[in-house]
């Protein structure tokens, strides 16, 4: 997975799972993948080192994965789009995608 991949993949599982996160996963996950910042700017930012951030960041990334592995929400969300696509009714296309969404 590339960088773009990876961006797209997590913030895709932060919609669905970041309630579950704790206020500090929330606010390291949002500098990182929403502000683009580097582990060292996190670092300096919450007062941490360097390594101290990428623990954080894969143990966060390993906590979504796990959660999706368990509940499966992103497939079902994907496997929904898919079939709201093969609806030929619009109406009932968008009003379907506002439910999943």
């Amino acid at each position: 997975m590339n960088r773009t991949e990876e961006y797209i993949h997590y913030n895709q599982l932060f919609d669905i799972y970041g309630n579950l996160l704790n206020e500090r996963e929330k606010e390291i996950f949002a500098l990182f993948y929403e502000e683009d910042l580097s582990l060292q700017e996190i670092a300096k930012i919450r007062q941490v080192s360097k390594s101290a951030i990428g623990s954080a960041i894969n143990t966060i990334n390993k906590k979504l994965d796990t959660y999706e592995e368990k509940l499966g929400f992103l497939n079902i969300k994907a496997s929904l789009e898919i079939l709201i696509n093969e609806i030929e009714n619009e109406e009932l296309q968008e009003r379907m995608k506002k439910i999943i969404k």
